[in-house]
């Protein structure tokens, strides 16, 4: 097929050999399979801001870093650099990502090169070597439908221990290759120290998860793992290998909010009292060191 022209940088670089036809258009970005040398891989062409129906929403750029104050001030007014400057930092962001996760074990595509707004990445396949399907495109038998919860658990637990929250995973940016669930789709991720939506988001992300492998087991449904995993993450004790059991008792006692109050009301009464004695004694003090008018003597 004919190289699409944002591909061709790449085409000129010597990064892409040939493209060889369109994989996807999503909300954010067209995918194409493309050969470098003996290989099959995937070039992600993000579409431009304007183009996209997935919007950089407030609560996902919260906690991310820019490179300098004028880009952050930029970006803050919305002048034409700066919605460049946002747009590049949006991009940027999938791929530090992408990086950093792959480096950790999370079993994401693993990325390769990225020029020009255009990622070069894993091409994850099936067992025919044709692109996996989404887990939303597959029907799961109950056991396997555990077994992949499982192993996505596993790998929000990973992501997790890096600082990150995917924030918008789903059974759509999940795909089902021979080895396993294989998350994709990560501009979006979030700092989970840095954001202080993270846990609503980590929170959305394994309630998705969830609902989807509960349909087949339903059990699953009935799982806590985002705020079982968020206490050890708030408590430092999160790892990679730490087990899990789906379980977590909130505390159910409720604030005593009267009793509260009057603990409050105390100190106020306690702290007065004591300001009147103060007072007084320093009154007392004073009247003593005053000399006595001649009119009482």
């Amino acid at each position: 097929m004919k190289t699409p022209k944002r591909i061709e940088p790449l085409v000129e670089d010597g990064l892409v050999d040939e493209v060889l036809r369109p994989l996807m258009s999503g909300k954010e970005a067209a995918v194409y399979v493309v050969r470098c040398g003996k290989e099959l891989r995937c070039a992600k062409v993000y579409k431009e801001a304007n183009k996209r129906s997935f919007r950089q929403a407030a609560e996902y750029q919260e906690g991310r870093k820019v490179r300098n104050s004028r880009q952050a001030r930029a970006m803050a007014k919305g002048s034409k650099y700066g919605r460049k400057e946002a747009e590049d930092a949006w991009q940027n962001a999938e791929v530090a990502a992408l990086f950093r996760l792959a480096n950790a074990g999370v079993r994401v595509p693993r990325p390769y090169d990225f020029l020009d707004g255009v990622l070069l990445m894993e091409l994850v396949a099936d067992e025919y070597g044709d692109a996996a399907p989404r887990l939303n495109d597959v029907y799961l038998e109950p056991e396997q439908a555990r077994e992949y919860h499982a192993f996505v658990i596993r790998q929000i637990v990973l992501m997790l221990c890096t600082g990150l929250v995917h924030g918008d995973l789903s059974e759509f940016n999940v795909l089902l290759g021979p080895d396993g669930p294989v998350i994709i789709d990560l501009p979006q991720a979030v700092d989970a120290a840095g954001n202080n939506h993270a846990f609503s988001m980590l929170e959305r992300d394994v309630g998705n998860m969830a609902a989807y492998f509960g349909r087949f087991a339903p059990e699953l449904r009935d799982t806590r793992y985002a705020q079982e995993m968020w206490a050890l993450y708030q408590a430092g004790e999160l790892l990679p290998e730490s087990e899990l059991t789906g379980q977590f008792a909130q505390d159910e006692h409720s604030a005593d909010i009267d009793g509260v109050m009057r603990e409050i009301d105390a100190a106020r009464f306690d702290e007065a009292r004591r300001r009147a004695i103060r007072e007084d004694a320093e009154r007392g003090s004073s009247k003593e060191e005053e000399p006595t008018p001649p009119w009482l003597q």
